[in-house]
């Protein structure tokens, strides 16, 4: 039988754990300290964790993007990064709660689209597209086939088109 999985909004006393959860699931911490910068700079829109008997057993982050259209103007979209799940966690549908408790919760909050660099064969089974079909390019190089973004508000992608800029805590990680 598959325990439950719990997913709620960081709370303070998460921190720690969330550090270890981003460091152990990925190559290096850069992961672990661009969500503590994010945290630290107010730079997180939405930061969730999964629990599974009572452990963190991954984490969700979301901070605001801006495209700036070829006329110079911006809009503001979500950026989805990190996302990370316990190697001894993976592959037993924590990920994909996360992703969709956090796009379910960024619509009920309004945000237009969300963006997300990513596994090309993971995010597209999440309602990822490529963003390259909607005009979004992200500012740095990167594989036309993961960078991504999916529609959260009818219309929302309309009229949004333009190179994607995250916070700046991206380039000090």
């Amino acid at each position: 039988m598959t325990s439950p999985v719990l997913v709620r909004e960081e709370q303070p006393a998460d921190q720690r754990a969330i550090h270890a959860v981003n460091a152990a699931a990925f190559e290096t911490d850069a992961e672990a300290r661009l969500v503590d910068a994010l945290r630290a700079g107010a730079g997180l829109t939405l930061s969730l964790v999964a629990e599974v008997d009572g452990e963190l057993a991954g984490h969700i982050a979301f901070s605001p993007v801006t495209v700036t259209r070829a006329d110079g103007t911006t809009l503001e979209g979500v950026g989805l990064a990190p996302m990370a799940v316990l190697p001894s966690r993976q592959r037993a549908g924590i990920g994909g709660r996360l992703i969709a408790d956090g796009l379910r919760r960024l619509r009920e909050a309004g945000h237009r689209f969300c963006v997300v660099l990513g596994h090309p064969e993971y995010y597209p089974r999440h309602g990822f597209v490529r963003a390259s079909t909607h005009g979004l390019a992200w500012d740095r190089p990167a594989p036309d086939e993961a960078f991504l973004v999916q529609e959260l508000a009818p219309g929302g992608l309309g009229g949004v088109h333009g190179i994607v800029r995250y916070r700046p805590e991206f380039d000090a990680v």
